[in-house]
């Protein structure tokens, strides 16, 4: 596999940058952009916050790995929903693409970022803090993680050379 015919996916919580910064990204590199959080809303005409309040966040997990068993994305930047992790079987399948990458962002910074937090159709328990939230998913991520990229004051673009460096690095090392 070369990185031309390969997709990065991005993992990471929500506020993470997943999506914007999967966009330039797949722009950087010349690949397709897909936000799996997107096709859920598309495929139920539903809004993710409309699911877990009417459904459960548990059947927004459920509808969230029906989309990632679907995919198939080469050559592709994939942004994922921040609860992706918690389907091995998800994880399992996306990682043929290619290599699965942490946008790890710390709990403080994404408490700035994040000012929507009971709209944006978090997969949580009710009445699960944020904070909570974060210290379960993490090891999640770190677990499924091929590349973990350190986002701590990151500009974006800080973030993305990062990331492609990594990814070249990787492919590198596979080569030998």
């Amino acid at each position: 596999m070369n990185q031309f015919s390969t997709s990065l996916i991005l993992i990471g919580m929500p506020g993470a940058g997943k999506s914007s910064i999967g966009i330039v990204l797949a722009k950087a590199l010349a690949k397709d952009f897909v936000d799996t959080d997107l096709l859920i809303q598309l495929e139920h005409n539903k809004t993710l916050q409309d699911i877990v309040d009417n459904q459960g966040y548990l059947k927004l997990r459920e509808f969230e790995e029906q989309v990632l068993l679907n995919a198939h994305y080469p050559n592709h930047i994939i942004a994922t929903g921040g609860s992706a992790v918690y389907s091995k079987k998800s994880m399992q399948h996306l990682r043929h693409f290619g290599q699965i990458v942490f946008l790890d962002v710390p709990l403080v910074e994404l408490t700035e970022r994040i000012k929507d937090m009971d709209t944006r159709g978090l997969a949580r328990q009710p009445g699960q803090s944020f904070a909570d939230l974060y210290h379960e998913r993490r090891a999640l991520y770190q677990a499924h993680a091929n590349i973990t990229i350190d986002c701590s004051r990151k500009k974006p673009e800080q973030i993305i050379n990062e990331i492609i460096g990594e990814e070249a690095e990787a492919y590198t090392e596979e080569d030998a």
